[in-house]
């Protein structure tokens, strides 16, 4: 198995950070339960150490917006962000 990609969300409410793991009925994910500030690169770290991964040597955290409906550019925007990730252990889990 190759790598992963992390991703990192917001919907106004908290930051819930996943790592997506195609076919897998629960993605491993870390919340935390506020609106701002944006949780820190070191925060992130830490998060994806506890789910057993962590950033791919040379990744960088890619950031995008999205809307909660596609059609309507005037509904809230979702910020997301990604990053490719491994296993802790120099693999993929």
């Amino acid at each position: 198995m190759g790598t992963l990609t992390a991703q990192m969300s917001h919907t106004g409410h908290a930051w819930r950070l996943y790592v997506v793991l195609y076919g897998e009925p629960d993605w491993p994910t870390v919340r935390w339960e506020r609106s701002g500030p944006v949780p820190t690169v070191a925060e992130r770290r830490r998060a994806l150490a506890a789910l057993g991964y962590e950033v791919e040597p040379g990744a960088v955290w890619s950031w995008t917006e999205d809307r909660r409906d596609p059609d309507d550019d005037s509904t809230p925007v979702v910020l997301i962000a990604a990053v490719t990730v491994r296993g802790r252990d120099g693999g993929a889990v």
